[in-house]
């Protein structure tokens, strides 16, 4: 009787270490979601992050998975992963928003003048009798270029950066067009 008196305390002290031992890390699994959380809630980390928010989302997916299956080591892991992959998603966001303003301005700043080179080269070419172009579908062509940059200032101006690069980029290559079509009409006529 007296080997049991002594035995039960110890392994109700046993039971209750590993009781305690074999806890879920509920502190950093929430934290792992708010991180997570807060990135997807962040329109930049969204926008210019969007792989790195696709590991913090995955890592939370198998922190669940693994505390629901009671291996609460690897879902301690696990948040520590998705808290990370979350907040460099955030600075990650911020980079690419300040790298995607800076090509969008520079982009936005060149095309005025190039738009202007563009017009004068056409008037120009216009006076030039011998020249085998259509002058409608060059017209066309810039002014298409021109309501491109116009919304591409407007995104610019409304911090749209990805419409602004891809308006932007669509109005250098009409205006690149344009003028690869009168290089060709000069380099014709000056070889007769």
């Amino acid at each position: 009787m007296r080997r049991f008196t002594i035995i039960l305390p110890v392994i109700l002290i046993i039971g209750l270490i590993f009781s305690a031992c074999a806890r879920p890390p509920t502190e950093e699994m929430d934290k792992a979601k708010d991180a997570v959380i807060r990135a997807e809630n962040d329109a930049d980390a969204v926008t210019y992050a969007g792989n790195t928010l696709i590991l913090a989302r995955d890592a939370l997916a198998r922190m669940q998975s693994e505390a629901d299956a009671k291996r609460y080591d690897a879902a301690k892991n696990y948040a520590a992963e998705a808290i990370n992959a979350a907040e460099k998603a955030i600075a990650d966001g911020k980079t690419g928003a300040v790298r995607a303003r800076d090509e969008a301005t520079n982009l936005v700043n060149s095309l005025s003048g190039s738009l202007a080179e563009t017009s004068s080269s056409l008037d120009t070419a216009r006076q030039q009798k011998n020249l085998n172009l259509n002058f409608d579908a060059l017209s066309g062509d810039l002014e298409s270029a021109r309501r491109s940059y116009d919304r591409s200032r407007q995104s610019l101006a409304a911090n749209n950066y990805k419409e602004a690069i891809s308006d932007g980029q669509n109005a250098r290559s009409l205006l690149a067009g344009i003028n690869a079509r009168l290089t060709e009409a000069a380099q014709a006529t000056s070889r007769k």
